[in-house]
């Protein structure tokens, strides 16, 4: 059981883990080992205090090499829903469940929009989580859409419980599979229920299928974690990067513009002195002061 899981690696998540280690909570920094690819692959950033014209490349290998000299580690996972416990929450990575006090969300901005249907047909017939709804799908045949070869994993896991995969990789690298899953380089653009199957519509073909899993980077927030009150497509919190579940705190991008590196490490700052707050506060009340 953690003090605090921090979900997300880039500017703020990062900052969230130092605050919280210098302040000796104990936590979970819960995502690429790599930090962010939007920082890694920035061009140059200009306007981080203290770090003038300093190249993406370089800027993530700082913040790398801060969190080794602070001896804090990058548990390389993703969290594909959060459930409230009651006086914890539960996290669901691919493999592993984790438990935490708070939260905090750090994940940065969804950027790509649902497919049709999508939003619709979530939970009857299309789910994000393969760890949480595999089993729904025994011996069945499923279509799998990935943004990365990152979710092989997880499609190889679906391979052993379903009876069949076809497999859209929205992405240009060349997969090489076998058994059970079929690629198929064709972009979906619908998804609908048909009788008791669920079609895949693509710019040239439809697939019928028994249910389709749709696995990318992130998964939008309104799944993540029920009820949380969102502004657009942002997580909408107050000036403590309190969001309004207890316990629950956002930072970064996610939270809303503008999109910059020194305000996401801010805002992280900000949330992890929240939660140091809100455990106080918690022990308060577990000793009945």
């Amino acid at each position: 059981m953690f003090d605090c899981a921090i979900i997300g690696t880039g500017p703020a998540g990062m900052e969230a883990a130092l605050t919280l280690k210098n302040r000796n909570k104990s936590f979970i920094l819960i995502g690429p080992k790599t930090s962010s690819e939007k920082v890694y692959k920035a061009h140059e950033i200009k306007n981080y205090l203290g770090l003038p014209n300093i190249k993406g490349e370089d800027f993530s290998k700082a913040f790398l090499n801060h969190l080794d000299a602070m001896n804090i580690k990058i548990t390389d996972d993703k969290i594909a829903q959060i459930y409230d416990m009651g006086d914890y929450y539960a996290l669901q990575g691919k493999e592993t469940q984790y438990e935490a006090k708070s939260i905090i969300i750090a994940t940065g901005v969804r950027m790509d929009k649902p497919i049709k249907g999508e939003d619709e047909l979530l939970g009857n017939g299309i789910s994000y989580c393969a760890t949480c709804d595999a089993m729904l799908y025994k011996n069945k045949d499923i279509a799998v859409i990935i943004d990365s070869p990152d979710e092989m994993d997880e499609v190889n896991f679906l391979s052993e419980v379903v009876g069949s995969i076809k497999l859209f990789p929205v992405f240009k690298n060349e997969l090489n599979t076998e058994g059970k899953i079929e690629i198929i380089n064709e972009k979906p653009i619908e998804f609908i229920k048909e009788d008791k199957k669920r079609v895949v519509i693509t710019d040239s073909n439809r697939y019928n299928v028994d249910g389709v899993f749709i696995l990318r980077k992130a998964v939008p927030l309104s799944y993540l974690i029920y009820g949380i009150e969102l502004d657009g497509s942002h997580i909408k919190v107050n000036r403590m990067m309190e969001t309004n579940l207890r316990g629950v705190f956002a930072c970064g991008d996610v939270v809303g513009k503008p999109y910059q590196y020194i305000k996401a490490a801010g805002e992280g700052n900000v949330a992890a002195i929240s939660v140091v707050s809100y455990l106080d506060e918690l022990r308060r009340m577990e000793n009945g002061n």
